[in-house]
C-alpha cells in the first residue's frame, strides 16, 4: 500500500477506536492509545525504517522536514483530510524515524461534558490575574484549557490570544477576537510571541506551555499589567507549581517573585485522568484557589502549608487531588485499585474511604 493511503488508514483506525494517539515505531505494529491503553494494531505489518521514513515524508512540509533535520525532532500539527487534527511529532530513535499523533477533537467539548467542576468557569472571569493548570502529560491540561477558552469566547467580549506549539484546538471566533499563532509558523518562540502581547491589545493570553524564566517571568508581568494569563505546567500539585515558579529564577530574584507571584496568581488546578469503571477516562482535579492564607503562604516562602489550606477550604471550592479520588470511589466512578495509582498520600485517601 502506498505511504499516504496507509497513514489515512491508519488515522481512521485511530478515530473509528476512539484512540487518543497513534505510535509509529520502527519494529512494533503501529500502535494505538485508548483509554490511556496501548494496542497493537496486529492487522497491520511490523514496520521496517523504509515504512515509517514514508510515512514521516507524507506527514512532514517542507518547512517542517527542515526543521526535523536540523534539531532531529519537529513538532506540528497536522490536518486529516479537514475533519481530525493531530499534534504530531516526528523524531530519531536508533538512527531510525519514529512518530508520535496525538488526535484533537474537533469539537470543543464544556467542562460540564468533560465531568470537570464548573467553578473552573469562574478563573475565567477576572479582568487580569495568572491561572495554570498542571499535570502529566497526556492528561486533558489542553482540552480543560480549551472549554475555558471558548467559554470567554461565548461569553464575553475580548481579544484572546493563543500561543501554542503546536497549535491544538481551532477556536470560531464568536464574541471574542481570537489570533492563534503557533511557534515556527507565527511566531519564532514563546518569549517574543508573549512580548508581543503588550502591543497588541489584547484581553486574554492562552501559553501552551510555561518552558523557561524569560517566559514565566514575561507572564507574570502580564498578568500585573491587565491581562488574564492561562498557562500550563509540567507539575504534579499546587504547592510543587509554587517552587517550580521561583526556582527557575536565580536566588537574588527569588523573594521579588515570590511576592508578584502571591500578587498575580489566582489558582493553580491539577489534573489527571482516572480509568472509568465501564470504560473511558474520568478527570480528578487539586483545585487550588488564592485566598488570603495562600497569597501569605507563598509570599513567606511556605509553599509547604498549601496542601492544609486547601483541605480546609472545601466552602470555598478547593478540593485535594485525594478527596476527588475519594468522591469518585463512592460515586462508582473509579476503582479504588486505580485511585491509589494517583493518590498523592495513599493513608489519607484510605481514611477519607473508612468514613
Amino acid at each position: 500500500m502506498h505511504a499516504e493511503q496507509k497513514l489515512k488508514s491508519l488515522l481512521r483506525l485511530v478515530a473509528q477506536q476512539n484512540g487518543s494517539d497513534l505510535h509509529l515505531v520502527v519494529g512494533r505494529y503501529p500502535t494505538v492509545r485508548i483509554d490511556g491503553k496501548l494496542y497493537p494494531m496486529t492487522q497491520e505489518s511490523v514496520l521496517t525504517p523504509e515504512d515509517t521514513k514514508a510515512l514521516s515524508d507524507v506527514l512532514l512540509t517542507e518547512r517542517n522536514k527542515k526543521m526535523f533535520l536540523e534539531e532531529m525532532s519537529a513538532d506540528f500539527s497536522y490536518n486529516f483530510e479537514d475533519k481530525a487534527r493531530f499534534r504530531t511529532n516526528v523524531f530519531f530513535q536508533k538512527g531510525c524515524v519514529s512518530v508520535a499523533m496525538r488526535l484533537i477533537t474537533e469539537r470543543i467539548r464544556s467542562l460540564e461534558e468533560l465531568n470537570i467542576p464548573p467553578i473552573l468557569y469562574d478563573f475565567a472571569v477576572p479582568s487580569q490575574g495568572l491561572f495554570l493548570i498542571t499535570g502529566p502529560v497526556g492528561h486533558g491540561k489542553s482540552t480543560t484549557l480549551a472549554a475555558m477558552m471558548d467559554y470567554i469566547n461565548h461569553n464575553f467580549d475580548k481579544h484572546i490570544i493563543t500561543i501554542e506549539d503546536p497549535i491544538e484546538y481551532l477556536y470560531e471566533q464568536d464574541r471574542c477576537i481570537i489570533n492563534q499563532r503557533e511557534i515556527g509558523q507565527d511566531a519564532l518562540d514563546f518569549p517574543s510571541a508573549l512580548k508581543a502581547v503588550f502591543r497588541e491589545d489584547a484581553n486574554v493570553v492562552l501559553i501552551g506551555e510555561m518552558r523557561d524564566v524569560e517566559t514565566i517571568g514575561t507572564a507574570m508581568t502580564a498578568a500585573e499589567t491587565g491581562h488574564l494569563i492561562f498557562g500550563t505546567l509540567h507539575t504534579n500539585d499546587s504547592a510543587q507549581t509554587v517552587d517550580r515558579i521561583i526556582d527557575v529564577f536565580p536566588s537574588h530574584q527569588q523573594n521579588q517573585v515570590r511576592s508578584q507571584l502571591a500578587s498575580v496568581l489566582t489558582g493553580v488546578v491539577s489534573q489527571r485522568l482516572i480509568p472509568r469503571i465501564g470504560g473511558g477516562r474520568i478527570p480528578a482535579l487539586e483545585i487550588m484557589i488564592k485566598n488570603h492564607a495562600i497569597e501569605n503562604l507563598i509570599r513567606e516562602n511556605k509553599s509547604y502549608q498549601i496542601d492544609s489550606v486547601i483541605e480546609t477550604s472545601m466552602r470555598e471550592g478547593m478540593i485535594s487531588i485525594d478527596k476527588a479520588l475519594a468522591d469518585l470511589i463512592q460515586k462508582g466512578l473509579i476503582a479504588v485499585d486505580d485511585a491509589f495509582v494517583y493518590a498523592k498520600n495513599r493513608d489519607y485517601l484510605q481514611m477519607l474511604l473508612r468514613g
